[in-house]
């Protein structure tokens, strides 16, 4: 693949990355530590407390699962990507505001849930996007420069949110109003860097709609999933990502709740999950390069058997220092992984049914992680030792690399 410099539309494109990234900061950080702080007032043990968290990151993803891919094959209409595109993402933007008003742990995670599924239905109209604002052959490098940008953009929200809520207290303000300041802020960033991205975009594939359009493209989809299990490289691939991304998710959605249920340091772990953001950024970019010298597929396997590795070492993990390590390595494969996943997929499907096909890819990476989430959270209660919810993250990836071998083949 020749090295070009982005066009404005790859950019603005990757711009978005740099804004929802910060939402998922939120998630993985502050979030589950602020629900800790709320559950903690209302007397709900640290087992509970992870394994509630859990599951209201399995819920979200379930209501995706379940409405992503109608939704996907409705925007594949001509023009309707991009207003289904804005919905969602002002659904999760304004979430992410409202995160600051209650007060009550239930409450709290319930308004959690709407912006999850807000921010998680965005992606899949942005990840579809993909085919319409580059080429080919350029695709593994676009991915891979939004995931990176994504990780570097967001320490910039991140780190003033840090601010407010490690500092709250010596600026002379309540918690509850330094997480006031760090969800609008957030907000703020997320609808802001997306402007580039919604004045611009123009939607170039599309299939041919007769009347009665929202009816038929529930037919479409019907024969959209008889024709991924017709086609074996894509229904393999898509079997191995539900495992692999699963386990990739869930380290994402629990690592900060499964520091905290140990008892690390809240300030220790925040600060290690920004190193795993500085760090994942040349990573990212690295893969980027690599992916126009090396298949795409080899790329993808050494991800998956690193994070096999990764997944072993958080086992047994019950010191600090041992998180920072995580930390590290997590964002050494993080967006590689996310990144050539997403344009591997991009390749092998249709262009002009990308929104249905990423409604289901959907369903097999995000809308899937209530498995890896749902099990953490019921073996931990079930043992009552947060390590051994880890346990399940190492053999979804091991599943996952044994299909994802036999996609290649097929």
């Amino acid at each position: 693949m020749e090295n070009k410099k982005l066009t404005k539309l790859e950019k603005y494109w990757i711009m978005y990355d740099v804004g929802n990234s910060a939402f998922v900061m939120l998630i993985a950080t502050i979030i589950p530590i602020y629900f800790n702080y709320l559950a903690k007032s209302a007397g709900i043990s640290e087992v509970n407390y992870l394994a509630y968290w859990g599951y209201a990151a399995s819920v979200s993803t379930v209501i995706v699962a379940v409405i992503g891919p109608v939704l996907g094959s409705i925007a594949d209409m001509q023009n309707y990507k991009k207003p289904l595109f804005t919905i969602s993402m002002m659904v999760g933007v304004i979430g992410c505001a409202a995160m600051s008003f209650p007060t009550s742990w239930v409450v709290f995670l319930a308004v959690f849930v709407i912006a999850k599924v807000g921010y998680n239905a965005s992606l899949i109209f942005y990840d579809s996007m993909l085919v319409d604002i580059t080429s080919t052959d350029r695709m593994d490098e676009v991915s891979s420069q939004g995931y990176a940008w994504g990780y570097i953009g967001s320490c910039i929200p991140f780190i003033l949110s840090l601010v407010l809520v490690l500092m709250y207290e010596k600026i002379g303000i309540t918690m509850h109003m330094a997480m006031t300041g760090a969800f609008i802020l957030n907000a703020v960033w997320w609808a802001v860097v997306t402007i580039p991205l919604l004045r611009n975009y123009r939607q170039k594939n599309y299939v041919a709609v007769p009347s009665h359009s929202v009816k038929n493209s529930f037919k479409r989809l019907g024969q959209t999933f008889m024709d991924v299990h017709k086609e074996k490289k894509i229904f393999w691939y898509l079997l191995a990502f539900f495992f692999f991304i699963d386990g990739v998710y869930t380290i994402i959605e629990m690592a900060t709740a499964y520091g905290s249920a140990l008892g690390l340091d809240s300030t220790g772990l925040l600060l290690a999950l920004l190193v795993t953001q500085i760090v994942a950024f040349p990573c990212a970019l690295i893969c980027a390069k690599l992916s126009g010298k090396y298949p795409t597929e080899r790329l993808i396997g050494v991800c998956i058997v690193a994070y096999i590795g990764i997944a072993l070492f958080a086992i047994q993990l019950d010191k600090q220092w041992e998180f920072w390590t995580l930390a590290v390595l997590v964002g050494m494969f993080q967006g590689a992984i996310q990144a050539l996943a997403r344009s591997y997929f991009a390749k092998i499907i249709p262009a002009e049914k990308s929104g249905e096909y990423f409604g289901i890819y959907d369903i097999c990476g995000k809308g899937a992680s209530f498995m890896g989430t749902t099990l953490v959270g019921i073996v931990a209660q079930v043992t009552g030792v947060a390590n051994a919810g880890v346990a399940v993250i190492a053999v979804l990836f091991v599943i996952g690399y044994i299909l994802f071998k036999k996609a290649v083949r097929a």
